[in-house]
């Protein structure tokens, strides 16, 4: 019976599978594996488009805030004066500013 099962199986392999057959798989496999276009490369890649995606968006987010910071300071003067004590820690005369960390 093991030796009817073992021809049975060769025959099968014989019909069925074929050179042709074994050179494309074994092509297909290069392909997508072994390529600069594989999977696990393209994976990587798509995950790198997205950082640089979201790193954009921030710095655009950025560039929206000082464009606007610069545009309020030039023609407010009390955006001068809130910038100038929060981040510069000046002070008016006669006044005591305390630095808390």
């Amino acid at each position: 019976m093991s030796t009817y099962r073992n021809r049975s199986f060769i025959a099968w392999c014989r019909r069925y599978i074929s050179f042709s057959l074994i050179a494309i798989a074994g092509l297909l496999s290069y392909i997508l594996f072994f390529t600069d276009n594989s999977v696990p490369d393209t994976y990587v890649y798509d995950r790198e488009i997205e950082q640089k995606k979201n790193a954009i968006k921030a710095a655009n987010d950025t560039l929206r805030y000082y464009q606007d910071l610069n545009r309020r300071l030039t023609t407010d003067a009390g955006t001068m004066e809130q910038v100038a004590r929060e981040q510069y820690h000046m002070q008016r005369q006669g006044e005591d500013v305390y630095i808390i960390k």
